[in-house]
């Protein structure tokens, strides 16, 4: 779950920022920052010694300065919401999870990045993350390798690629997994979100 939370959802408004040491002012004058973004995701989970891999479409909703939402469509509705102060996984309406981040240090840990991520915060980034990556005239590519054992068993290694937004998450996993996320149909702006996922922030 945690990792699925941070690479499918912090990262795909920010992840340009996290590019510390990659040429981070093109890749960050490249990115649209817009204070809403929803769209669609495919994500693609390939579990080590499974020959096929598990497939998931769905939606997500990032919204600056109050979190993120990613509601799976595909196979099984289900959908999570992260705050700066919890993670919440609801069955239908229905809360199933709640996790606080001031009692869980795993969420504590992502929900920092998360929020550093969101309001331009390098430093501590470039703490927790060996960061790689380059850039060309439309698109770019940022490799992230945390330093810290328990971030590391928490997300893996994670790349990325896009250009105006991110359209490719790769979150490699030390198990063997692997889990490819792609982004499409990307909107901005008050319409972006729809009513039913409105009212769950």
């Amino acid at each position: 779950m945690m990792k699925h939370l941070f690479a499918g959802l912090c990262l795909t408004l920010c992840a340009g920022v996290s590019s510390a040491a990659a040429p981070i002012e093109k890749i960050q004058n490249m990115l649209a920052k817009p204070k809403m973004l929803c769209g669609r995701f495919d994500q693609s989970k390939q579990l080590s010694g499974m020959k096929k891999p598990l497939l998931s479409n769905g939606r997500f909703c990032v919204v600056n300065g109050k979190g993120v939402l990613w509601r799976t469509l595909q196979p099984f509705p289900s959908t999570l919401r992260l705050t700066r102060d919890e993670i919440v996984q609801f069955q239908g309406e229905r809360v199933a999870t709640r996790l606080d981040a001031k009692q869980e240090p795993t969420v504590r840990m992502i929900n920092s990045v998360l929020f550093s991520l969101l309001s331009g915060d390098l430093s501590q980034l470039q703490s927790l993350f060996e960061v790689d990556g380059s850039a060309d005239a439309k698109s770019w590519r940022v490799a992230l390798k945390a330093r810290e054992p328990a971030l590391a068993k928490a997300i893996g290694d994670i790349s990325l690629e896009g250009g105006s937004y991110v359209n490719n998450i790769t979150l490699s996993e030390a198990s063997g997994d692997k889990t490819n996320i792609v982004f499409s149909a990307i909107q901005t702006g008050e319409t972006a979100m729809l009513a039913e996922e409105a009212a769950l922030f």
